[in-house]
């Protein structure tokens, strides 16, 4: 079985491609930084970062062309393909990408922007969300016509 699942940050916007065939299909590539669990140096605590190198195809790309930009936190699910070329010196070159088959955003937009909302002495501004919550506020005297309450 050949399964991945990554979850780290774009470092650089994706570089969107068109296959010159018949049937264009777009083909965007980009670059994750994932950060490993354990550092290489057994004696330092800093968080050691791989940068894997990822292609997706059709949709996948266009999704990618439109939502993704270079600093995003993303999961990703695909497969690894590794494959080789030989390049203008004629040495060989070996290459390893993960397909992506599907992408999930793992912040919200404003975390990934770096906005920070402003707060008041009352709390949060009515129209925007405490930071790290996605839901709006209902208000008071609703929850009785909820069905699942008691």
């Amino acid at each position: 079985m050949n399964r991945v699942i990554l979850m780290g940050r774009l470092t650089r916007d994706p570089e969107i491609r068109y296959s010159q065939t018949g049937n264009q299909m777009a083909v965007a590539r980009y670059s994750l930084a994932v950060d490993r669990a354990q550092s290489r140096n057994q004696d330092s605590d800093e968080p050691t970062t791989d940068f894997i190198n990822c292609v997706a195809f059709g949709k996948t790309a266009e999704f990618a062309e439109r939502y993704l930009h270079k600093g995003t936190k993303i999961a990703i699910e695909g497969r690894i393909r590794t494959g080789r070329y030989q390049n203008k010196d004629g040495q060989t070159v070996y290459t390893t990408d993960v397909v992506v088959d599907r992408h999930e955003f793992c912040e919200s937009r404003g975390a990934s922007q770096g906005q920070d909302y402003s707060y008041s002495s009352g709390g949060p501004a009515p129209s925007a969300p405490a930071p790290g919550d996605d839901f709006m506020n209902v208000g008071d005297g609703i929850d009785e016509d909820l069905p699942f309450r008691e």
